[in-house]
């Protein structure tokens, strides 16, 4: 009643017997490709992991900078405009995570947030009745009289361009990710199966538990087997293509580091726009909002300072560095891994499972 290892001599198999190879081929081959895909899934997961730390170990840096340009030059405002600053860092620490958010939201709420602040502490620091009607009506008129001039839209411009392949290779990463653990549990056809049982136990039924494969059967085997998997290998290849564009794209004119350590610059220069242009934006506002309340003797507009350089103490040359040897040590892995799954059935066929340095071998009918 055998259905795969019917042979001529007598065999010491059964029908059930026939059923646990079965069972047992399915879980030796979803272990050896498991082993052949660690290496490569230990790389992109360490990669997410390292490329994920790089990112908030800049964006740290740029929020730190950021800071203590208001404390330094922008005191009155500089604990209300904490919870913005941090707002904006979070919103671009999620967009580099894939969240459903973009940059230009993100930079342009900021705005939206500091222009209260602005109008209210530098350019009339006399305001007391700083109600949330007042303060939501200077909120929406941001959008329209536009205060901070060219410098918030180039601001959204340039952390678009670098922060996009920084977003896109995060999200490919994951994508690799998904497409081997799905290759590891791609299910077994009957036929598929029954040719690995005839392959690696029917020699066992005639008691030939030491005879293993002939390599060009094994080959044929597995790659009938493995049909499927290898024709991702044109998709793959163009998968490793595109790693190596997006790591090439961060690298390049559209760098993370210079657009991030860039971002305290291009606030300044922002406000120091508004404070310029402050008595026409406060005739507008006036028109618009109507005039608030002012203590007596109304204040002078607070003095400009424009600031040079925040304090360099915490430089991002050790985090850039640490980015960019991370992209090539990856790039040149990934290049390396390119024929994977051309290469799969090769992969499987070496090692223990044939016999390579005797003269006889299993060819699923005899030994030869």
């Amino acid at each position: 009643d055998l259905q795969i290892c019917q042979h001529r001599a007598p065999t010491c198999c059964t029908k059930k017997m026939e059923e646990s190879y079965q069972a047992a081929v399915r879980r030796e081959r979803t272990q050896s490709i498991q082993a052949l895909n660690f290496e490569l899934k230990y790389m992109i997961v360490g990669h997410i992991t390292a490329f994920q730390e790089a990112f908030e170990s800049l964006l740290r840096f740029a929020e730190n900078r950021t800071s203590s340009l208001f404390e330094t030059a922008y005191r009155p405002m500089a604990k209300e405009a904490a919870e913005p600053v941090k707002e904006l860092f979070t919103d671009i620490s999620l967009y580099i995570l894939g969240a459903e958010t973009t940059v230009e939201s993100a930079v342009l709420r900021f705005f939206d947030s500091l222009f209260p602040l602005v109008y209210s502490r530098l350019i009339n620091p006399g305001i007391t009745d700083l109600s949330e009607d007042y303060t939501e009506c200077l909120r929406l008129t941001r959008q329209d009289i536009n205060p901070f001039g060219h410098y918030s839209k180039n601001m959204v411009t340039e952390l678009s361009k670098s922060l996009w392949a920084s977003r896109m290779l995060s999200q490919a990463l994951s994508l690799g990710i998904e497409v081997i653990n799905t290759t590891e549990h791609a299910a077994l056809t009957k036929e598929c199966s029954r040719a690995l049982v005839k392959m690696q136990y029917c020699p066992h039924c005639q008691g030939l538990t030491l005879i293993r494969p002939c390599v060009g059967y094994c080959l044929n085997v597995m790659r009938g087997c493995l049909a499927s998997v290898s024709e991702l290998d044109a998709q793959w290849r163009e998968y490793i293509s595109t790693l190596e564009y997006l790591t090439n794209e961060m690298a390049a004119s559209h760098d993370l580091e210079i657009a991030l350590s860039g971002m305290w610059n291009s606030i300044n220069e922002a406000i120091l726009h508004a404070q310029l242009n402050g008595p026409q934006l406060s005739a507008t506002v006036d028109k618009v909002c109507g005039q608030p309340r002012q203590q007596e003797g109304n204040l002078s507009s607070a003095s400009i300072v424009p600031v040079k350089g925040v304090t360099e103490a915490q430089t991002f040359v050790m985090a850039h560095a640490s980015l960019n040897n991370k992209r090539r040590e990856f790039i040149s892995y990934m290049k390396r891994s390119r024929t994977f799954y051309a290469s799969i059935a090769e992969r499987l066929c070496d090692g223990d499972l044939v016999m390579r340095d005797s003269s006889t071998c299993w060819n699923g009918e005899d030994v030869v």
